[in-house]
């Protein structure tokens, strides 16, 4: 899987550090390696949650027929 900046990506695990889940939605922020991305999740309320380095083991590119659903506030402890 070949991710660019700016690439819509979905969690394909919980990260709870980071207050974040499975299917949550970020987007490509910088690239450091074809395996190696800062991926930024933002709130409903326009503000970042978390700005996170991950590897493609950790995220998956989004399809065009997923919908984006903001996250669900304090889902996670």
């Amino acid at each position: 899987m070949i991710l660019k900046l700016l690439d819509c990506v979905v969690l394909k695990c919980d990260l709870p550090e980071h207050r974040l889940r499975k299917g949550d939605v970020g987007v490509v922020v910088e690239v450091y390696t074809p395996h190696d991305f800062e991926v930024e999740f933002i709130e409903d309320s326009g503000y970042t949650s978390a700005l996170i380095t991950l590897s493609t083991s950790e995220v998956r590119k989004a399809r065009a027929s997923e919908l984006i659903h903001p996250q669900r506030a304090g889902r996670v402890p």
